[in-house]
């Protein structure tokens, strides 16, 4: 039975990969900060999906949380076959108006762990021929903007040199790279998004499904839905200062994940 850990697993991309992966049967490993909604979307997808399902309390912004993951992620006899590092948030207001520790903290969940979680996972699967690691980034990964879109850009980087390196191991990496997603993400952030229009709006649910499919054919990054499959492709070609000027703008008012 294939075993998926799934940081940030209680909501938005986290919980749609968790009801995915359930209803294929998939034996859950759930890692998130807050223990009472584990237990609580641990015993809806048992009750729902009849699997097994696991929690594990952890903050990745500090490091007992990580080795607390890694541990998990190194247990031989518990192997665990795909990992999704989705656990991340934003912090609202332009790079000079942010707490430096806030930023630390969301380069400790968006490169640290991801790095250390992906390094504890990749030496079993590769020892059995099999594997994935699916790495949440964003669209902004993309645009030269504020250590939310650089730090993404890194996974987005990093997931691809890894999957280089691993070919032909029978493991692959991808790096998933969703648009505005409805989620709790910008309500957390105390982000307003009154200024998005509908169409730029994709649910989590559809973007797990892209994701998989990607996946499955074995590509190391996925941006779900044409519309941001055009953006992206746009912002690969436009001159980097340019590109400032237009994501400054949507700065002023949200962030993507």
């Amino acid at each position: 039975m294939t075993t998926a850990l799934i940081t940030g697993a209680t909501a938005g991309i986290g919980a749609a990969f968790a009801r995915r992966f359930a209803r294929s049967g998939y034996r859950l490993v759930l890692v998130a900060r807050d223990t009472e909604r584990l237990e609580g979307s641990a015993a809806d997808l048992r009750g729902k999906f009849g699997v097994e399902v696991e929690v594990l309390t952890a903050d990745l912004a500090t490091d007992k949380g990580i080795a607390d993951v890694e541990a998990r992620l190194s247990d031989d006899d518990h192997p665990v076959d795909l990992l999704v590092n989705n656990a991340g948030f934003g912090n609202r207001g332009a790079f000079s108006t942010v707490p430096l520790q806030d930023e630390l903290d969301m380069l400790k969940v968006h490169i640290e762990a991801v790095l250390r979680l992906t390094t504890a996972a990749l030496p079993g699967m590769r020892e059995r021929g099999r594997g994935a690691v699916v790495n949440v980034a964003s669209v902004a990964a993309f645009l030269p903007r504020g250590t939310y879109g650089a730090s993404k850009a890194w996974v987005v980087s990093f997931t691809q040199g890894v999957m280089r390196d691993l070919g032909g191991s029978g493991v692959r990496l991808m790096a998933l790279c969703p648009g505005f997603t409805r989620t709790e993400f910008h309500e957390r952030a105390g982000m307003g998004t009154e200024n998005i229009p509908a169409w730029g709006w994709l649910s989590a649910d559809r973007v797990v499904e892209e994701a998989m499919r990607d996946l499955a054919r074995g590509r190391s990054v996925s941006v779900p839905s044409k519309r941001y499959k055009v953006a992206v492709a746009i912002a690969r070609v436009l001159p980097s200062g340019k590109l400032g000027g237009v994501s400054s703008k949507a700065a002023r008012t949200y962030r993507t994940t």
